[in-house]
């Protein structure tokens, strides 16, 4: 076992440009709180967890002025968002604004917000919340999820946005001479 004294620092900027060759999905995290306004934070996190139980999770820095809503609320939307959506992101990500404002959505079973357009959406309760270094990683319980459209996901890439194409669609666009 290593011991975690021993883990080596890195410069902040370094670490995140080699990171950032990593793709993420962008991912929107909505809920509403007890007088049923709507919020929101976009995060580049989004992972399944385990089939059984169905679990998902998000990390999330602990300055998050979101979290705390979320946690309060205790559920929450995990809306993938498609590669039309950059838009989106960015005034989802926007601090001190209301990041609902001219967004279309739709109320889940649990009451979270289901974003108009995305790609697919998972709707969850939270199941726990562990400190993790500068973040926290939220696990929700999937109480409900589904496949929205068909449209390509929006994707984070070396500081960038940007979609991603299946080969079988290239193959296929190719033989419709699209």
């Amino acid at each position: 076992m290593n011991d975690p004294t021993d883990v080596q620092a890195f410069d902040a900027r370094y670490l995140r440009d080699v990171l950032g060759n990593f793709p993420t999905s962008v991912v929107a995290v909505t809920t509403t709180t007890a007088d049923e306004v709507p919020v929101g934070m976009v995060v580049g996190s989004f992972t399944s967890v385990s089939l059984d139980p169905p679990l998902v999770s998000f990390l999330v820095d602990r300055s998050s002025s979101t979290l705390p809503k979320i946690l309060e609320a205790g559920r929450f939307c995990a809306n993938a968002l498609a590669s039309d959506q950059e838009w989106l992101c960015r005034q989802m990500s926007k601090r001190g604004t209301d990041r609902f404002s001219g967004v279309a959505w739709q109320q889940s079973s649990q009451h979270n917000p289901i974003l108009d357009g995305v790609v697919a959406w998972v709707d969850c309760t939270i199941d726990k919340t562990v400190e993790l270094g500068d973040h926290f990683l939220v696990v929700g319980a999937i109480g409900d999820l589904t496949v929205a459209s068909v449209k390509r996901p929006l994707l984070f890439f070396r500081g960038g946005y940007g979609d991603y194409t299946s080969t079988a669609q290239l193959l296929l666009d190719s033989h419709l001479g699209r």
